[in-house]
């Protein structure tokens, strides 16, 4: 393809009104002519394939070409999937049926599958002596159609089994309980670590780990109001502020008043140590961001991703000197 058709290929793909949108809100925060950044986001469009949400996520307003060539942006996301999974092995992680049954010894956790064949009395003996339980559907992202349900709302079993199957096909998991240091940072949802492995040409590995903080839902999500904050490879410590998707940051968490630059996960050896030996159970794909809870027994998978999406490794708060973070993919793949 051409470069004049590509462009006009691009062109074709945007979205003006979020656009507009986006940089209505962006002139408001920056000062910057909402004609200017227009033009300066279609040209970030056609010169990086970035959509309008990387141009915001990573403040590329504010970045000269040789740090927006370091941003990951979502065509540059793309790419290394297409890549580097194959998409005929995808159900094993997008079907959390399958992921748990798949990765059991790490999932560590009782579940039960949410459909037609779910008799009142398999739902009695898997709720059997449990105080609340969590509702996944089976496929799904961003934490959408996630419910926390209590002992109290299972007292009508039939009636229960019913509502559960209206919004199935799903799973049913026993809660994980976070350890107590993970909960000192936010109480309300189970702060996971997302740690990206990459089966690479050139090497193999984790690319990055960022801890997700919840900020008052039960998910910690960055799409559902949560934070991310960068976690260092080697000590397992948050070397950087909270930052969420709205471009606020924290230093401290604003509910509990837990410091995050500094603060040091539990068990973060053990994690790494889990992503990687499961890295390899499915090698057909071959970039995988993991969710990983911390339990006061150790890390659990929470899930894993074949389409992990691109904006937590991206957040500018994370990159001051306005370095993004391809270049770390670019020592496991030519990309």
């Amino acid at each position: 393809m051409s470069r004049i058709s590509y462009v006009l290929k691009r062109i074709g793909k945007m979205d003006f009104s979020r656009m507009r949108d986006t940089a209505n809100m962006l002139h408001k925060k920056t000062g910057k002519p909402t004609i200017w950044l227009l033009a300066d986001m279609a040209r970030c469009a056609a010169k990086y394939n970035a959509g309008y949400m990387d141009y915001k996520i990573a403040e590329m307003y504010r970045l000269n070409d040789a740090q927006r060539k370091t941003v990951i942006t979502r065509g540059i996301s793309n790419e290394i999937v297409r890549r580097m999974n194959n998409k005929a092995y995808w159900h094993h992680f997008d079907d959390k049926t399958q992921f748990n049954t798949l990765f059991a010894k790490w999932v560590n956790r009782d579940w039960v599958k949410v459909d037609e064949s779910l008799t009142a009395e398999a739902l009695e003996a898997f709720l059997s002596g449990k105080e609340r339980v969590i509702f996944k559907p089976l496929e799904g992202s961003s934490g959408q159609g996630i419910v926390k349900y209590e002992k109290a709302e299972w007292a009508d079993l039939p009636l229960f089994r019913d509502q559960l199957l209206e919004n199935g096909p799903a799973i049913l998991e026993e809660i994980v309980v976070q350890h107590p240091e993970m909960a000192r940072l936010c109480p309300t949802s189970v702060n996971t670590i997302r740690i990206a492995t990459l089966l690479g040409d050139k090497k193999e590995g984790i690319v990055y780990a960022f801890l997700r903080i919840g900020n008052g839902r039960v998910m910690d999500n960055v799409d559902c109001g949560g934070m991310a904050a960068r976690v260092d490879l080697e000590s397992g410590k948050l070397l950087t502020v909270g930052a969420d998707k709205q471009g606020n940051t924290f230093e401290k968490h604003p509910m509990t008043g837990t410091a995050i630059v500094g603060f040091q996960v539990p068990y973060f050896e053990e994690a790494k140590n889990m992503c990687l030996e499961a890295m390899r159970v499915v090698p057909q794909v071959r970039f995988v961001a993991w969710d990983v809870a911390i339990t006061e027994k150790g890390p659990v998978f929470i899930e894993g991703n074949s389409f992990p999406s691109h904006a937590v490794p991206q957040f500018a708060a994370h990159y001051p000197d306005g370095i993004g973070i391809l270049p770390e993919f670019r020592k496991f793949m030519d990309i």
